[in-house]
């Protein structure tokens, strides 16, 4: 039965108060840090930069200031920034340097934070940023005011919600394409009213759409009976999923666990819809998901651009992106010559002393400004627009295809890669684009980041409970690493004492899988299939509305139309055989099969690593699992001395095991840069990375979040937790342990206490058994 009006209403109702919570709750988070933290703790905790200063003002796309600050040496005695957190694309203030004993004032901003005058505020988007400059665009329209930013300054990293309000106009379209009887959803006190200041277009309601939000089924898929696959080496599970793909007329769903080739799929299926003249928007959830398609489709010759900023684009791949093509584009002369008229009005403006304009001069020179914006604007529109009709191909992240440069812009396929680390409000962004959707992702990785508390994670155990504020919460320590994790798709760690990634809801198709601790390694069956005589038939697909931000559009698609959406890929081509076998069978119902290439491959058969049997014990285990239970190896919480600057969880002694393991790797042979040493917790990086980083400064040393995605011939894992309560924390967490454990192609070692780790749940306990039985055990107080 088809949903109804009032169930798309509840259903896009509930999305849209599921953002807005997370929206406040990013806000408060931000808010709380700012007012509540001295200038010098802020900066400690790599959330502001002080003591800057201007190199200039540029023009960048779209008209917008790029403002190039620095270290001055007159305030510093070096110009390289201190650790912190700015990346590319997050929100700062530049305003007036506060120095410490400057006392701040009660009042908040709208942000939940004292600000210096206006007048000597700017806020933007962090551009680009290096060890020693940082750019900050910031919007300015023709009519703005003129920058007036101190001479010394400092930037101060805020709360984004550019992206949430994108989101939240986003599902506003969305339900007038759908209701369009609908006049108004959005609450108008509500803190995106940004969202409401532009009236919201409705979309055309395509079949997609309708598939999407279960207003009609699936259609047949249309049989490709000469499809020629473009790449021999595919193996029969992928041509599947290709096949799949490309007959299916809506939506078809890709799951492609670690290893498997998910990203050399789809290139496949894009190098095929390109073949059938189809235009492609290929998104992913992070920007560096879509470096990683952009990487491999940049040989193909095909045309194609990637929008986004340039510092957030690899390197290597600077040529593809919209900026460097506007550039080499035959109308870019026209633009240039305004940009250059435009950055010399705005150098003058900029003067300082006795250079500086002055009264009707100064005004004369700024209205000079807003004309050349305007006209810059006007060329640059036609130079971008040039460049993107020649593309085959556009790349952006899901966010960024909202942006002014694809406006009512149509493709025929939308693809997001890592669909199911995004939130679905914001794939639903290039989903309004296209007539077609293919997602590739794995459930049973590690699913979006969300900050909020909602009913579902209160419930997802006893350290949820402990939330920020409380003694034990570690919300300061979580929130910095959450507003980097954020920013660069890397390292999102979250630490035990707060708040737990909750489990799917009842309604997420994952949760099937992740039972399977207690279906002896079978997941139980799909909820949208009931039993009946042993017979299975598939339910009356229904439109539910989500429990939580983390049941993305692949999870929901599986639940609400059955296995039959999606195609699995069986054979990986990552790990040794061992070091895939206990996540095969608990997680992927032992349908993973080791390629001949990589299923006994070890540390020993990579050029330069010793075959002498005094490495032996080093270079020919896959799996190395040193036990520290009974070494009262006990963690520590970061922090305990100043209880009201709580922190995460570290662990010396584990430290140590690690530091020596990690010495007899580098002696056999193995290079740092091969290694890598991932923990749930920051507090351990920082102590691991205190023990090796200058010894070994291409040595990799991050989070289990971090490492999503990627892989590394060895990885040694420390689990950290060892305590008398035998509490365990978010490694209860199956899907960061599966990130985790099949990072390592070669050799995976891994540190922990089996009695503390064992009484954490079915899944440990059968954890630490199958490595009792198939590691190479070894007692760390021995070694």
């Amino acid at each position: 039965m088809p949903a109804s009006d009032e169930q798309i209403r509840g259903f896009l109702s509930r999305q849209r108060s599921l953002i807005q919570g997370e929206q406040d709750a990013e806000v408060e988070q931000t808010s709380l840090l700012l007012s509540s933290c001295s200038p010098k703790l802020l900066e400690l905790k790599g959330l502001a930069l002080g003591g800057l200063g201007v190199v200039g003002v540029n023009v960048g796309l779209g008209g917008k200031s790029l403002v190039e600050l620095e270290r001055p040496s007159a305030y510093h005695s070096s110009i390289f920034f201190p650790p912190h957190t700015f990346r590319p694309g997050d929100l700062a203030r530049i305003e007036e340097n506060i120095s410490n004993s400057t006392k701040a004032t009660k009042g908040s901003s709208k942000k939940g934070t004292t600000t210096p005058a206006a007048s000597k505020c700017a806020e933007g988007v962090v551009y680009k940023i290096t060890d020693s400059r940082v750019v900050i665009a910031v919007a300015t329209n023709a009519d703005s005011e003129e920058l007036d930013i101190p001479e010394r300054c400092r930037l101060v990293k805020l709360a984004n919600t550019v992206t949430y309000d994108r989101m939240q106009r986003t599902i506003d379209t969305l339900e007038k394409t759908v209701l369009p009887t609908t006049v108004s959803s959005t609450q108008p006190d509500a803190a995106s009213t940004a969202a409401t200041t532009r009236p919201a277009p409705a979309a055309v309601l395509t079949p997609l759409i309708q598939v999407l939000l279960c207003m009609s089924k699936p259609s047949s898929p249309i049989p490709l009976n000469k499809l020629q696959f473009l790449d021999a080496s595919l193996n029969e599970s992928q041509k599947e999923a290709v096949r799949f793909a490309l007959e299916a007329p809506e939506v078809a769903l890709i799951h492609g666990p670690p290893g498997t080739g998910k990203t050399h799929t789809l290139v496949e299926i894009i190098r095929q819809l390109i073949a059938q003249d189809k235009r492609l928007l290929v998104c992913g959830a992070s920007n560096l998901a879509v470096d990683n398609l952009l990487e491999r489709l940049v040989p193909h010759g095909i045309p194609l651009t990637r929008i986004g900023h340039p510092a957030r684009v690899l390197s290597s791949l600077l040529g593809a992106t919209l900026d460097a093509q506007a550039a080499r584009s035959d109308q870019s002369a026209l633009a240039k010559d305004v940009k250059v008229e435009l950055e010399s009005a705005m150098t003058a403006l900029a003067g300082k002393g006795k250079g500086r304009l002055k009264g009707p001069e100064r005004r004369k020179m700024w209205d000079e400004v807003k004309e050349l914006r305007k006209e810059y604007r006007k060329r640059e529109g036609s130079v971008v627009k040039g460049v993107l009709s020649q593309a085959k191909i556009v790349l952006a992240t899901c966010h960024s295809a909202g942006g002014r440069q694809l406006f009512n812009t149509q493709f025929d396929v939308i693809i997001i890669d890592e669909a199911t680390q995004a939130m679905e409000a914001v794939c639903w962004v290039p989903i309004l684009k296209a007539k077609k959707l293919i997602l590739a992702g794995d459930p049973l990785q590690l699913p979006p980041t969300i900050i909020s508390m909602n009913q579902k994670s209160k419930k997802s155990g006893p350290d949820a409970a402990k939330v920020k504020g409380k003694p034990d919460g570690g919300a300061t320590q979580k929130n910095v690493e959450k507003s980097s994790s954020r920013s660069t798709g890397k390292d999102s760690s979250k630490d035990s004492k707060t708040i737990s990634p909750p489990m799917p809801a009842a309604d997420h198709v994952g949760a099937d899988d992740l039972q399977a601790e207690d279906t002896g390694g079978k997941p139980v069956q799909n909820s949208s299939v009931k039993k009946n005589t042993g017979k299975k038939s598939l339910a009356e697909p229904k439109l539910v509305p989500p429990s939580t931000l983390e049941t993305t559009l692949f999870d929901r698609l599986e639940q609400m139309y059955g296995p039959g959406i999606k195609r699995m890929l069986t054979v990986q081509y990552r790990m040794h055989e061992q070091i895939a076998s206990f996540p095969s069978k608990k997680l992927y119902s032992s349908s993973l099969e080791s390629h001949a290439s990589v299923a006994s491959h070890l540390l020993r058969d990579l050029p330069g690593v010793s075959s002498d049997p005094e490495h032996a014990d080093v270079t020919e285990h896959p799996v190395v699992f040193f036990d520290t239970s009974g070494c009262e190896y006990f963690e520590r919480l970061e922090g305990e001395a100043n209880r009201s600057d709580e922190g995460s969880r570290c662990n010396e002694n584990e430290a140590m095991v690690v530091k020596m393991w990690t010495e007899k790797l580098v002696g056999a042979g193995v290079l740092p840069s091969q290694i890598a040493i991932i923990t749930p917790y920051q507090a351990q990086v920082t102590l691991i990375a205190s023990l090796l980083r200058a010894s070994m400064p291409e040595l990799e040393i991050g989070t289990v979040d971090g490492m999503q995605g990627r892989e590394k011939e060895a990885v040694i894992l420390s689990l950290v937790r060892s305590n008398d309560q035998r509490e365990v924390g978010f490694l209860k967490e199956k899907r960061r342990l599966n990130v985790a454990m099949t990072r390592p192609r070669r050799h995976l070692c891994i540190i922990g206490d089996s009695e503390t780790v064992s009484q954490g749940s079915t899944y440990l306990k059968e954890w630490m058994e199958w490595l009792e039985e198939n590691a190479d055990v070894r007692y760390a107080g021995m070694d």
